[in-house]
């Protein structure tokens, strides 16, 4: 169990001898406070946690002592923020980065990079999708060929957007062509969506529809990641390359989920919906916005542990990996390259 995700509202988390207990109200109609589940420390390197679970101070000190970072999340699924176990504070190496960040001859290669490697990963998908598409049953054969065609048209664009972005001079051209890509590739991405839960256009704050909510949700989780990792390994996930650096947002993580997004929350969103894992009654409207409720987080969690975890043979890096490992290589990478900019590439899917 690499990470607990603790969402049964109002649970205490306390520490029993090597083992963390999670005491809440049973599920009957008694209500009787009872053990929900017993977790081994041993067997932990990571916990994230809605904001109503309650924590003893033994327990987060037991966790930290352990290297384990705790995540917090809000109602809307939100990053609160969370702890992070003690580390050395590298600061030579954050000197050097924050130099970097400064220097556009060093951010503008990496930042197209990352965007090279979001579109490609972008065109795979696609390419996966509608390789294993079949035609369904209501389809004549002129609206099927008609379907194909138009996502082939799609990927021929997003082909001659590389060209741009190896050509940018600036960040703001750079962020114009990921933001063109983003908008043509999600066009074909809805396609192969279910037409019970459409899907016109992305919106985060607040997501309007369940597609947004698995969107956003799924980015929340790997942003978190991303954030922890980034401490992990003495750098400042707040000094961004494509993400501008400001006050706020931990802009180097947003950067280094971005090669990430196609082939995790994107994919697995459609898998959610396509294999009905999710429907209608695992969402709730909420603040203006479409929210995912609390079995449909647990859901959630699960598909996205399993996906995190999969093992699979990386042709980039020629050995078998996972997506966490992956996204932890991007900080080990990164780091590297404050020293020697050609050590730093992202994530591609095979």
């Amino acid at each position: 169990m690499p990470t607990a995700c603790l969402t049964t509202p109002n649970c205490r988390v306390s520490l029993v001898r090597e083992r963390l207990e999670v005491r809440g109200r049973a599920s009957d109609e008694t209500g009787v406070e009872e053990v929900l589940r017993e977790i081994p420390l041993r067997d932990l390197d990571r916990v994230i946690a809605v904001e109503s679970v309650q924590f003893t101070s033994q327990a987060l000190a037991a966790l930290l002592r352990e290297n384990v970072p705790i995540s917090f999340l809000g109602w809307n699924g939100r990053f609160l923020g969370g702890f992070l176990p003690a580390a050395n504070h590298h600061g030579l190496s954050l000197l050097r980065q924050y130099d970097r960040t400064r220097d556009p001859e060093f951010t503008l290669p990496l930042a197209g990079r990352i965007v090279t490697a979001k579109l490609y990963n972008q065109r795979r998908v696609l390419q996966r999708l509608l390789s294993g598409r079949k035609r369904r049953a209501e389809d004549s054969q002129a609206d099927a060929e008609s379907w194909s065609a138009s996502i082939r048209t799609d990927l021929t664009w997003l082909d001659q957007i590389f060209g741009h972005v190896a050509r940018s001079t600036s960040l703001d051209e750079l962020r114009g062509h990921e933001g063109a890509s983003a908008a043509r590739y999600f066009q074909s991405w809805a396609a192969f969506l279910s037409e019970e839960f459409p899907f016109e256009r992305r919106s985060r704050r607040p997501p309007l529809n369940p597609v947004n909510a698995c969107l956003s949700f799924g980015a929340t989780l790997l942003h978190q990641e991303a954030v922890a990792l980034l401490h992990a390994h003495g750098l400042d996930p707040a000094l961004g390359l494509l993400h501008a650096t400001e006050d706020g947002p931990w802009s180097l993580a947003l950067d280094f989920i971005e090669p990430f997004r196609p082939a995790l929350v994107e994919a697995m969103a459609l898998d959610l919906f396509t294999h009905q894992i999710l429907d209608a009654k695992h969402f709730e409207p909420k603040n203006g916005g479409v929210y995912l409720y609390d079995e449909g987080r647990k859901r959630f969690f699960l598909q996205y542990e399993r996906q995190m975890e999969r093992q699979f043979m990386s042709e980039a890096v020629d050995h078998r990996t996972s997506l966490r490992q992956q996204l932890e290589q991007q900080a080990v990478l990164y780091k590297a390259a404050l020293n020697d900019p050609a050590r730093f590439e992202p994530f591609l899917i095979n």
